[in-house]
């Protein structure tokens, strides 16, 4: 029987989205045209910005299409069969715009990986000059959680800048880290930003919050590889926005999912997530001549170190199908 909250594979097209200018968030927001967030005025928020013709949903192509592409699901299709709790899987070819999901649109606690979006949103903020990545965040005491970081030791008071606080929060998951770039931005904003891009499960339902309603935090792995997308091709905020966020996250320090079994010197940018029952990772792996995006989620594990095991097989099988497959990836 299969173990996943529905298995769902579906082999999609995005030209709309990769072989075009996919969903922008425009820096000065002058000029913004095809608003995401209806209003009567415009688009929804400042700065917010689509182009023209370019939806956020890709147009389903029939799995039989094409027959190489095949093997990749055919494979993961077995890993999911055998997986240790509920999973889904999002991969997109950032050089064809073909991408492949497994329950790509069933929401699951996104855990730490919320902190791409609050990391997007503090972009975008600064792009509009409402403050710099110098400007210095003070620490309350309401910001603390002891969940995961070192600043939840701080002392009250303590100073530190946007810059930090950012690679902290990626680099090393902080939670405290992240609570601040919350209070700067504020939640509502993070919120209204991704469902602009068309992220619509995409929820930070509170702040970070290891001792309270965790799994409010919600994201879909269709979501999260959409916005990575995006961020790969330099098309969120502004290109060099893009680039800043790239070289935190291939900062990453937490490495044992998806490069766990990849060659070591392959460029991945990524981000990870961790509950008591969930493990998740998602990243741009920087594949010469065939780059990718992968997104796996892992919940309900009885056991951390066989979802571990399981986003570790999904990511080398991945990473096997594009290495071996350039012309035809899949």
């Amino acid at each position: 029987m299969l173990n996943v909250l529905r298995l769902f594979i579906v082999i999609t097209c995005l030209t709309a989205v990769v072989g075009a200018v996919p969903a922008r968030l425009s820096a000065a927001g002058a000029g913004a045209t095809g608003c995401r967030v209806p209003s009567a005025g415009g688009c929804g928020q400042e700065g917010l910005a689509l182009v023209p013709g370019s939806g956020l949903r890709p147009q389903t192509v029939a799995l039989a299409e094409r027959a190489p592409r095949n093997r990749l699901a055919s494979q993961l299709e077995r890993l999911v069969a055998k997986a240790p709790g509920r999973v889904a899987i999002a991969i997109a070819d950032l050089r064809t715009g073909y991408a492949l999901s497994i329950n790509g649109d069933v929401s699951v606690p996104a855990a730490s990986t919320i902190k791409i979006p609050i990391m997007v949103e503090v972009m975008r903020q600064a792009a509009l000059h409402r403050f710099s990545l110098q400007r210095t965040v003070t620490l309350t005491d309401a910001d603390r959680d002891c969940g995961y970081g070192s600043l939840c030791d701080a002392p009250s008071g303590s100073a530190y800048t946007v810059r930090e606080l950012l690679w902290r929060m990626i680099t090393r998951s902080d939670n405290t880290a992240a609570n601040m770039l919350i209070r700067l931005v504020g939640r509502g904003n993070i919120n209204q930003t991704m469902q602009g891009l068309g992220l619509d499960h995409t929820w930070l339902g509170d702040s970070i919050r290891s001792d309270g309603d965790i799994r409010s935090l919600r994201t879909t792995a269709n979501d999260m590889m959409h916005l990575l997308i995006m961020i790969a091709r330099r098309e969120v905020v502004t290109a060099s926005a893009c680039r800043q966020m790239l070289a935190i996250l291939a900062a990453q320090r937490h490495n044992t999912m998806i490069p766990a079994w990849l060659p070591k010197h392959l460029l991945i940018a990524h981000k990870t997530g961790t509950l008591h029952d969930t493990l998740n990772d998602v990243g741009i792996v920087e594949l010469r001549g065939s780059p990718y995006v992968l997104c796996v989620f892992t919940t309900h594990l009885a056991d951390l170190d066989a979802g571990e095991r399981f986003v570790r097989r999904v990511s080398l099988v991945t990473y096997r199908a594009f290495r071996w497959h350039r012309g035809d990836v899949y």
